[in-house]
């Protein structure tokens, strides 16, 4: 959905994924790129709630707790995220091609590797984290 989403023009909309504490689950924050911290995965504290969406995949198909996710394509699920996460999107419009190009290099990657290589950048355990395939510091 990010991937579709960059492609309309909102290359700012970044994400930081992680795992939940039982280790069970994959969550991830969806948010503006001013919005992110130098390292490029951790959110800044400061954000209001409306410039952040959150999913786990505790909940399945039910993204951002949406009633009417399951089925949707990508392209159909940033369609809603736009309709409803306006203040994301405003704040994720413009171009960051280092960015968008490292998403699309990751979705590439999980593609061909399954689950085993959907990003995860924190965990309640210890993590070796590959610098070579961290994203971009976020542009100002």
């Amino acid at each position: 959905m990010i991937h579709e989403l960059h492609k309309a023009g909102y290359q700012r909309v970044r994400f930081c994924s992680g795992m939940a504490p039982s280790g069970l689950h994959w969550r991830c924050a969806i948010t503006h790129a001013a919005n992110v911290a130098a390292d490029g995965i951790s959110l800044l504290n400061n954000a209001p709630s409306e410039e952040v969406a959150h999913h786990s995949s505790a909940n399945a198909d039910r993204y951002f707790g949406w009633e009417d996710a399951a089925g949707r394509s990508a392209r159909e699920l940033a369609i809603l995220f736009i309709q409803r996460y306006p203040v994301i999107v405003e704040k994720g419009d413009g171009r960051d091609w280092t960015y968008a190009g490292w998403l699309t290099d990751i979705l590439g990657r999980a593609e061909v590797g399954g689950s085993d290589a959907i990003p995860v950048f924190f965990a309640d355990y210890p993590l070796s984290l590959d610098a070579e395939w961290m994203p971009p510091a976020p542009v100002r």
